[in-house]
C-alpha cells in the first residue's frame, strides 16, 4: 500500500478529531458569550461532522477507484437537497390525502427521492463514473446530505420549542448526528450498490438485483422508523453497515479485476 492509498484510508480520522475540534470550540465560545449567531454554526458542524467522516470512511475503502472531490461534494449537496426537498413534498402530499403517512410508505418515498442525483449520474455521466466503488460512496454522499440537512431541520425544531435551550439541540445532534451513519447514509449506499451493478453489467437480473437492494433498503429504513428504540437500532445498524462494507470489498474487487 503507497503513502497515498494510507492517507486516503485514514483520512476520516482527522477528519473527525478536526471536526470535532471545531464542533467543541463553537460549542465552548457559545456558553461563554451566549452569542445567539453562533447557533447555525454549532448546528452545521453538529449534524456534518460524523457523517462527513462517514463519507471519508467508505471513499478511503473504495480502493484506488476514488471519485473525484467535486463529483463527491455535489453529490452529497444536490444530492441531500433534492432528496430532502422531493420526500418532503410528496410525504405531504401523501398525509394530506390519507389523513397519515405509513412507515413503509415513509421509507418507499424517502429511499426512492434520494435515488434522483444518483440516475441522473447514472444515465448522463454512466461513461465517467464506471467504478461500482465509486458508485456506493456517491450513494453514501448522497444519504449523508439528506441526513445531515434532516438533522438540521430536527436540532432547529428542538431548539424552538426549548425556548433557545442549546442542551436540547445539542441532545438532537448528538443523537442524530451520531446514527446518521447506520442510517441514510448505509441505505442509499447499498441501493447505489445494485444501481450501479446494473449500469455497469445491464441485464434483467442485475436490475432484479437493484429492485432487491432497494427493498432492503426501504425495508431496513421501515424498521428503524417504525420500531425504534436502542435495540433497532443496534441491530438495524449493525446490518446496514455489514452489508455496506460486503458492498464495499466485493465493489473493490470487480473494479479490480475491470483494470485487469
Amino acid at each position: 500500500m503507497t503513502a497515498q492509498q494510507m492517507v486516503r484510508r485514514w483520512a476520516w480520522l482527522g477528519t473527525l478529531v478536526i471536526g470535532g475540534a471545531l464542533y467543541l470550540a463553537v460549542l465552548a465560545v457559545l456558553a461563554d458569550t451566549d452569542n445567539p449567531n453562533l447557533f447555525p454554526t454549532l448546528i452545521l458542524l453538529g449534524a456534518l461532522v460524523v457523517p462527513l467522516t462517514f463519507v471519508t470512511f467508505a471513499a478511503g475503502r473504495s480502493g484506488r477507484w476514488l471519485i473525484d472531490g467535486p463529483t463527491l461534494g455535489g453529490s452529497l449537496l444536490f444530492g441531500g437537497v433534492v432528496g430532502v426537498v422531493v420526500a418532503g413534498l410528496l410525504e405531504y402530499d401523501a398525509m394530506r390525502r390519507l389523513g397519515a403517512l405509513p412507515m413503509l410508505g415513509v421509507g418507499l418515498i424517502e429511499e426512492a427521492a434520494k435515488l434522483i442525483v444518483p440516475v441522473v449520474l447514472v444515465l448522463f455521466f454512466g461513461h465517467r463514473y464506471r467504478s461500482i466503488g465509486g458508485g456506493i460512496v456517491i450513494g453514501v454522499a448522497v444519504g449523508t446530505g439528506f441526513a445531515v440537512l434532516e438533522t438540521m431541520g430536527y436540532a432547529f425544531v428542538a431548539l424552538l420549542q426549548s425556548g433557545g435551550n442549546v442542551g436540547a439541540a445539542e441532545q438532537t445532534l448528538f443523537i442524530r448526528g451520531l446514527l446518521s451513519p447506520a442510517g441514510h447514509a448505509a441505505w442509499t449506499g447499498l441501493t447505489c450498490w445494485g444501481l450501479w451493478r446494473f449500469a455497469v453489467e445491464p441485464t434483467g437480473k442485475r436490475f432484479l438485483g437493484f429492485l432487491g437492494m432497494y427493498a432492503v433498503a426501504v425495508a431496513l429504513h421501515t424498521t428503524w422508523d417504525g420500531i425504534g428504540g436502542r435495540i433497532t437500532y443496534a441491530v438495524v445498524g449493525a446490518i446496514s453497515i455489514g452489508l455496506l462494507l460486503v458492498g464495499l470489498k466485493k465493489a473493490q474487487q470487480h473494479d479490480g479485476r475491470a483494470l485487469v
